[in-house]
């Protein structure tokens, strides 16, 4: 795991929790948000990259990759307390402007949650395979999500089999299949009943109706994604993405129609997997092109 991992840990308290990230390198802030079922090895190519230039800072979200792994009782495991968390890390961390926000899968909801709060702190934004609105119109809940989320028989395929991030690692990647050793390494942190329960929990808090928890948050997010229009934007999208499909590309694209799109027919929705070659080079010269003004 090092070979493929070779960074140095950090570790927020959050009371009796630990919350883990990378922070590699000097400069602007490129803050990277993961999503599930994955954590923060999946930007790891793309930290090494940028830590030349940029300050690069990971979070794992806690019940993912290294951070603390809680039952319910000490964690709620709600989108609302993952902005609170992302928040805290950053105030820690004094990242309080010149923002490069790299989202994907519940990261881009997460992300942009936080970028809503403080806009005025976000100057750029790499959008991968993600969302931050509710789903598409004429989007339909995709059947294996609905198992997971809302049967017993999902919470056992997922907390009994780890079958949401073992099939994640084999789907999420068409034109480059992962081997097996990528395929464990992305598994690895989801090693028992125990530690598997925020990979269930994020599936279970995907807020359908507005009596969910979250659904407000999305709608507010939702409703102010306008208000970055003018904040240089890159997309890089795999289109044979089983959940985060054309119709989210689209939506993306008719909300932001001046943002920078690759869009990859043969890939899925580990695009920085499945495309590291083509997609690290176009965001490394994404933020070349759009370069933030010197510092006073």
């Amino acid at each position: 795991m090092e070979s493929l991992y070779p960074f140095s840990s950090h570790y927020l308290e959050l009371g009796d929790l630990n919350y883990h990230y990378l922070d590699e390198g000097t400069g602007d802030p490129v803050v990277m948000v993961h999503g599930n079922p994955s954590w923060s090895f999946y930007y790891r190519n793309l930290v090494l990259s940028l830590r030349s230039d940029y300050r690069v800072v990971v979070p794992d979200h806690i019940g993912c990759g290294f951070s603390s792994k809680p039952d319910d009782s000490a964690y709620p495991y709600t989108l609302q307390q993952r902005v609170d968390d992302l928040d805290a890390l950053l105030e820690s961390l004094e990242i309080r402007e010149r923002i490069t926000l790299v989202l994907h899968d519940w990261g881009g909801m997460i992300g942009m949650a936080y970028a809503c709060r403080h806009p005025e702190r976000i100057a750029r934004l790499v959008i991968l395979n993600t969302a931050a609105f509710h789903l598409p119109a004429g989007k339909t809940f995709p059947l294996g999500l609905k198992i997971c989320r809302d049967t017993f028989l999902g919470t056992l395929l997922v907390r009994g089999f780890n079958a949401f991030a073992r099939g994640a690692a084999r789907v999420g990647c068409k034109r480059n299949p992962m081997t097996r050793e990528l395929r464990d390494a992305y598994c690895s942190p989801y090693d028992s009943w125990k530690n598997r329960i925020a990979t269930l929990r994020f599936v279970q808090d995907i807020p359908l109706e507005p009596e969910d928890p979250g659904y407000d948050l999305i709608t507010e997010v939702e409703q102010g994604l306008a208000r970055f229009i003018n904040r240089p934007m890159v997309i890089c999208w795999g289109e044979m993405d089983f959940v985060f499909d054309s119709q989210f590309l689209t939506e993306w694209t008719r909300r932001f129609p001046e943002a920078e799109v690759h869009a990859f027919a043969d890939c899925g929705h580990y695009i920085l997997e499945d495309a590291k070659d083509e997609v690290i080079p176009i965001i490394r010269d994404f933020l070349a092109a759009h370069p933030l003004a010197p510092r006073p």
